[in-house]
């Protein structure tokens, strides 16, 4: 690629992001008021005032990243567009890219849309992103192809210097999609947590992108900052409206929307490892989330913080059980958990005295467990605080310790 050109390329961009932003935060509040009338409005359970909050305006967010990337798609091609005679010239392959990309995030936005009018159950959540993730994979297949890796050297005398996992290698880059969109999703019940940690994330994806272009893999780079500048725009922007005390609620529909957004240029741009490591804080959100998720232990609808309206802070969520009814695995991660002394656990509990007591298994609650009732926007301040102390190390993880790994 012409350096002239992915710099004008990059700069429309740019522009259409900062119109993007301008645009997201100006239509916001008009349609949050549309949503409650829609009667698509929750209740802020961490608040003394009950005002209704209109829902998932992450679909507003995700209409106006698209218009964005649809406005863009003659630019990286106007070129060959031009001054082509016939189009054998034409680079099928990164147009094709371009858009099934486009395609997996616009069918994810519906799907999240779906889910938060429809209300869909957490088996549903999951077969989501393998299906939206699906043209993504085929063009994968289509056009790149490679499913081999290369081994760490601790590995390579047993395994050599490459493994090609074929159909494996796949399954890997669904799985990747259906983490990705999930994982947003599951660490979430204080203001601006959600559109905060996709932000943070999305930067520090375009910082690993600048520092990538001088490599061997800049096409692949560029492509990732076409995607990946216009959801910073309108990203922050939705923060902004996002951010306590929070005027609107993203909703399911952002959190597919961010999660596949974070898949494509993570598959498509070749660096889904990377890709992971920016995703620590939801990675041990997940791990500790499992217990639960999985139903080991009890787990309610929702896990968000319990408020307490005497000392406006919120405190540890809680579930009850009864010890003896959960499985050898419930126990065996309860027990693990316990010592490790990340999970408060209180025997005796309820007014017969049968119950056992513990915290949510939750990052959110496991912070309030080690400082104590927070008000909400201290909380999110940590929160950011422990997500970019987290990029930090990703790319800590990625320049240096990675040497040691791989050549």
């Amino acid at each position: 690629m012409d350096t002239t050109d992915f710099h004008f390329n990059l700069l429309v961009n740019a522009a259409l992001s900062v119109l993007g932003f301008l645009i997201c935060y100006k239509v916001i509040p008009p349609f949050g008021e549309m949503f409650i009338q829609a009667h698509l409005f929750g209740i802020d359970q961490s608040k003394t005032t009950k005002a209704k909050v209109p829902e998932a305006l992450g679909v507003i967010c995700g209409a106006i990243f698209l218009i964005i990337m649809f406005l863009f798609i003659p630019v990286p091609f106007y070129k060959h567009l031009y001054y082509t005679e016939n189009y054998k010239s034409f680079p099928h392959n990164e147009y094709i890219e371009y858009i099934a990309a486009l395609l997996s995030i616009c069918c994810m936005i519906f799907l999240g849309f779906a889910d938060d009018v429809l209300n869909l159950k957490w088996r549903h959540k999951v077969m989501l992103p393998t299906i939206a993730s699906l043209p993504l994979l085929m063009v994968y297949f289509v056009n790149v192809g490679s499913t081999t890796i290369v081994v760490p050297k601790p590995f390579r005398m047993y395994l050599g210097h490459d493994v090609d996992l074929s159909i494996l290698y796949y399954v890997y880059m669904g799985m990747l999609a259906v983490f990705c969109t999930n994982a947003i999703n599951i660490l979430a019940g204080v203001n601006g947590l959600e559109a905060g940690q996709s932000f943070v994330i999305a930067v520090s994806v375009v910082i690993f992108n600048i520092l990538e272009l001088s490599g061997c893999c800049t096409e692949a780079h560029v492509f990732s900052l076409y995607f990946m500048m216009p959801y910073i725009g309108v990203c922050l922007a939705l923060l902004i409206h996002n951010w306590y005390p929070s005027r609107v609620f993203v909703g399911d529909t952002f959190c597919y929307f961010s999660g596949m957004t974070f898949a494509v240029v993570a598959i498509l741009g070749h660096f889904s490892k990377t890709m992971l490591l920016f995703f620590i804080p939801q990675v041990v959100n997940f791990v500790y989330s499992v217990p639960q998720l999985f139903k080991f232990v009890p787990c309610p609808r929702h896990r968000l913080p319990r408020y307490n309206s005497k000392t406006d802070k919120v405190e540890m969520s809680c579930t009850k059980y009864k010890y003896s009814q959960l499985n050898i695995i419930g126990k065996l991660c309860v027990t693990i958990f316990r010592l490790l002394r990340v999970l408060d656990v209180k025997d005796n509990a309820g007014e017969d005295g049968q119950y056992t007591e513990c915290n949510n298994m939750t990052l959110i609650n496991l912070i309030l467990k080690f400082t104590g009732p927070l008000h909400e926007r201290t909380l999110v301040v940590i929160l950011m605080a422990i997500q970019i102390l987290c990029s930090g190390i990703a790319f800590f993880i990625r320049y240096h310790l990675a040497k040691l790994f791989y050549d």
